[in-house]
């Protein structure tokens, strides 16, 4: 087996890593202070990375991207997960599920979200409805040729620069053996379209910046050209294109667990107290060791999961492990990173807090660590007739 990276590999990692340094390091701490992104600051950023020509790299060539296979584009990833998700998301990573887009959805949606010129969101989330997507109460109903949504979204992340707007509503209900089975549809639907509004979201300790928003519909009427995919056909567009998200969110954690991992190496060799570095004291050097140990592992598990897309072979419980497994580790390393640091691990002179902040949510969104542990023994129990 290779586990090293190719020449092309390299470059990316270093041409990522050196912009995340360059131009999302310095403004990281302000943007957490105000909990917002300057306009013009997205804009720079997002021209930067166009001229670069990263921008949609999690795209096919044939429509613009930089065609990055899973692997490749999982090491983009690590590296922007270095960085304040706040900034980095104008690093400009459309939503891949936009490749089921046709006909006149291409030139309206897919082609402009991978140029730069559209920014999209995903709307799933409810406030009734978190992992149990098939519990969603926002649902469209046919009325006069259209379809006509109702209903609330929230925690949509990015929603408030997005152009437009990627939402899974209920279009139906099947009776199974098993109780009532919600059809799911997915909708294209424009910012500011009649019966639709953006509102701002709850205020949230991770990732400030990197805001959440509501999404509301009220008697939102939508013809058939807006539809994703085909009718009722949601889940499929969504296991077809969204599954291997949990890969990024796992990725990501491993780039931030790297970036703490080096400052409380760092501060170890330079702290002392009793006339030594504390980097020579055991209790210090044991949690240096765990941390990388365990960053390690996280890695490699990631990686693995990206390989295998790559090859055509099944990674469910790949990804699940990998964004369960990676999620967890963040919180332990930013922790001990914490304990490392000390008292001045908690005063914002530091990242630590903020990073340790930041760690929480990854345990949450994309799928809780009990939804992967469940889709684990699940991939474990079934073949096994369990």
């Amino acid at each position: 087996m290779q586990f090293g990276l190719s020449a092309e590999q390299e470059m990316i990692v270093d041409t990522v890593r050196r912009f995340v340094e360059a131009e999302i390091y310095p403004h990281e701490a302000a943007v957490d202070r105000s909990g917002t992104v300057p306009p013009d600051l997205a804009q720079e950023i997002r021209r930067k990375v166009i001229e670069m020509g990263f921008y949609a790299c999690n795209f096919p060539q044939e429509v613009g991207g930089a065609g990055l296979g899973h692997l490749d584009f999982t090491l983009v990833e690590r590296e922007l997960g270095r960085g304040s998700m706040a900034l980095t998301h104008f690093f400009g990573r459309p939503q891949n599920i936009l490749m089921a887009c046709e006909g006149e959805q291409r030139e309206r949606y897919l082609l402009p979200a991978v140029r730069g010129a559209r920014m999209d969101a995903l709307a799933m989330t409810e406030p009734g409805a978190g992992s149990d997507v098939r519990g969603m109460a926002c649902s469209a109903v046919r009325q006069g040729g259209d379809w006509v949504l109702n209903g609330t979204k929230h925690f949509i992340s990015g929603a408030e620069h997005a152009d437009f707007f990627i939402v899974f509503v209920a279009t139906g209900v099947d009776d199974t053996p098993r109780g009532p089975k919600k059809r799911i549809t997915c909708f294209l639907v424009d910012r500011g379209h009649p019966g639709f509004e953006v509102r701002e979201g709850y205020r949230s300790v991770s990732h400030r910046g990197y805001a959440n928003c509501i999404l509301e519909f009220d008697d939102c009427r939508l013809p058939d050209a807006q539809v994703l995919g085909a009718v009722d056909g949601g889940f499929d567009v969504m296991n077809e294109w969204l599954y291997a998200t949990r890969l990024t969110v796992a990725t990501m954690c491993v780039g931030r667990a790297r970036r703490v991992f080096d400052m409380a190496a760092d501060y170890a060799a330079e702290r002392r107290q009793f006339g030594q570095q504390i980097a020579k004291f055991q209790g210090v050097s044991f949690q240096i060791a765990d941390m990388i140990t365990e960053i390690d592992a996280a890695d490699w598990l990631t990686l693995a999961g990206a390989w295998r897309l790559d090859q055509g072979l099944p990674a469910n419980r790949e990804i699940a492990s990998a964004k369960l497994y990676a999620s967890e580790m963040l919180a332990r390393v930013t922790d001990a990173a914490l304990q490392v640091f000390g008292g001045m691990g908690l005063m914002d002179d530091f990242p630590i807090e903020r990073f340790w902040r930041d760690a929480r949510v990854e345990r949450i969104w994309d799928g809780t660590s009990e939804i992967q542990r469940h889709i684990i023994s699940r991939e474990i129990f079934r073949p096994r007739g369990a």
